[in-house]
């Protein structure tokens, strides 16, 4: 790293932004740093397409699959109690979305809300947050003559384990937009709930796309949000096309990229050699896509 000044920038107060030759940004934030000394960006296809490169301070580095890393050794509590101790009904379908609730925007909610009137005797199992946010939620969905006590406020729970187990009780994960579930989708699709997405503008609104793109359940991204509300009712009306897909997530979470840590690892190992190799050989940052093999390509 080339100190040359630091003497008098700490001594102005000023301190380098770059303590690395290379520098690159992952997981941290989901879009651009806009930052002059961060080089590099790690995402995938779908969150950054080749189209939007543009938008991003940083060069694009592709992973293969996903982007996002899932621990593929999670434990899933084999004991969890039914449905009636967590207030859900035995017999109705549950949709879950374990967001935060600063995530549930106006449009996302007045489709969620056409869809329990679709569904008869459905319930939607959210988060418990704060109290006044769940009184708002409450008041609005009452506002939208739902009954608000089709909505199910989820106690947190400290056991990991337990978490991933409680979330199989559910039938089906409706994602919000713009800003998706990432590792709460991540959790879903580890512990078998299938999530249904559709794709934003934005980094963050196409994180559940990725990660269901790489765990082979594209049937379940949606193009737009009026597919996404008759894909939810069909999904809910139809237990045999809901079974299938279950049975799919459940058979890919052997085989898909999404779950392999091992492969994952290999992945982002191979681009931050390539980063390292470009560095040393005086290149600047460009845009790359890391291969199986390690090896990256503009």
């Amino acid at each position: 790293v080339d100190l040359t000044g630091f003497t008098g920038q700490a001594r102005s107060g000023i301190l380098p932004q770059r303590p690395a030759p290379v520098q690159a940004s992952f997981l941290g934030f989901p879009g651009t740093m806009g930052a002059s000394y961060i080089d590099y960006l790690v995402a995938d296809e779908i969150v950054i397409p080749e189209g939007d490169r543009r938008h991003y301070s940083e060069k694009i580095v592709y992973l293969p699959g996903c982007f996002m890393p899932t621990d593929g050794s999670r434990a899933v509590a084999e004991h969890m109690p039914g449905r009636i101790a967590w207030d859900l009904p035995e017999a109705g379908f549950v949709f879950a979305s374990f967001n935060g609730p600063q995530k549930i925007s106006p449009a996302m909610f007045d489709i969620w809300m056409r869809i329990l009137h679709a569904v008869e005797g459905s319930v939607l199992w959210l988060t418990k947050s704060n109290p006044a946010a769940m009184r708002n939620l409450a008041s609005e969905a009452k506002a939208r003559d739902v009954d608000p006590r089709r909505l199910i406020f989820a106690q947190p729970l400290r056991a990991a384990e337990e978490y991933l187990a409680r979330l199989r009780l559910a039938d089906l994960f409706l994602d919000t937009l713009p800003f998706n579930a990432h590792s709460t989708a991540a959790d879903a699709l580890q512990a078998g709930l299938p999530v249904l997405t559709s794709p934003g503008r934005t980094f963050a609104g196409r994180v559940a796309a990725s990660l269901l793109q790489a765990a082979g359940l594209s049937e379940i991204i949606a193009p737009s949000l009026k597919d996404y509300e008759v894909l939810a009712t069909r999904l809910a009306r139809d237990p045999s096309a809901l079974s299938a897909i279950k049975a799919k997530l459940a058979a890919n979470r052997i085989t898909s990229p999404l779950f392999d840590t091992e492969r994952f690892t290999r992945n982002l190992e191979g681009a931050y050699m390539e980063m390292h190799k470009r560095a040393i050989a005086g290149r600047l940052p460009e845009s790359f896509t890391v291969f199986r093999t390690g090896a990256g390509s503009p």
